[in-house]
């Protein structure tokens, strides 16, 4: 795997308004480790993450989740090893309800709707510490997939402090294109903010891939949109963006952000897709 660095002139990341905007069943997020089979959801009542958290945590086999992840992983041909069944479960046991969850902060500066409907949003991120591993495998799904597993792993003791960090969202994705927007590298670069009780003096990772960086302060535009996040979707909402933005060359022309808020197992999964404005 290559390493590589993730500045926010090339990625950044955080939430709409309270709201929590997702991925899809070939990418692998932290959300994951909460989330049932369609089946399961259905008998879970309106499938929460609150809920399907709690019923995991009673379950009495350990390796449950770790099962669950290999299934989905399996048909994108990712391998989830034995040794994520710790990271795993200590995300779910240490994040029972939404409030343990923390939202990465931002300004709203404006908002541009159209018959009701918000277009996109602009808004401003202060300057602050991301953990940053650059990813390239074979396909796509496969780079985002085993960079979120590196990341757990860090967020769950793989760290200088040993210990459980903490949850933010979303979890970002740079990636990268050509000039005509038609084609997504292969090369992504999977971040997660640190909690703001680690923000001043951020454990470092044991895993010497993943970076710790300062991203500066920057604009961001933001779109969401609902569904699966594969490479069509993506230079889909791509293209849509470039098209409702009103000054689209003050924004960086060839990194962009995927911004995941909601698990795979819902079935109206909440993403964005950022522009980050020229510094």
């Amino acid at each position: 795997m290559d390493r590589g660095g993730c500045r926010l002139n090339g990625g950044g990341g955080s939430e709409a308004n309270g709201s929590e905007p997702g991925s899809r069943p070939g990418m692998i997020t932290l959300e994951d480790l909460e989330s049932f089979t369609e089946d399961q959801l259905s008998d879970s009542g309106n499938g929460s993450l609150e809920e399907e958290g709690e019923t995991m945590e009673e379950d009495e086999d350990p390796n449950r989740l770790l099962h669950y992840w290999q299934d989905i992983a399996r048909g994108h041909q990712v391998e989830v090893p034995q040794d994520m069944s710790q990271p795993i479960q200590q995300l779910t046991s240490n994040n029972q309800g939404r409030s343990q969850r923390e939202h990465i902060p931002f300004t709203l500066i404006a908002r541009k709707e159209k018959c009701g409907d918000v277009l996109y949003e602009k808004r401003h991120y202060e300057k602050g510490h991301w953990a940053c591993i650059t990813v390239r495998e074979d396909t796509y799904e496969q780079s985002i997939c085993y960079g979120f597993m590196r990341i757990m792993r860090y967020i769950c003791q793989q760290n200088s402090l040993g210990e459980y960090l903490g949850m933010t969202l979303p979890i970002v994705t740079v990636v990268h294109t050509d000039e005509s927007h038609s084609v997504i590298s292969h090369d992504v670069t999977v971040a997660y903010y640190l909690p703001t009780n680690h923000q001043a003096q951020p454990p470092q990772p044991l895993d010497s891939d993943i970076i710790i960086e300062v991203w500066p302060a920057t604009i961001v535009y933001a779109r969401a949109f609902t569904g699966a996040t594969n490479e069509v979707t993506i230079i889909n909402q791509l293209n849509t963006m470039a098209e409702v933005l009103d000054s689209p060359g003050v924004c960086v022309g060839d990194s962009f952000i995927v911004a995941g808020y909601t698990n795979p197992a819902h079935s109206n999964r909440q993403n964005e897709i950022w522009f980050l404005e020229r510094q």
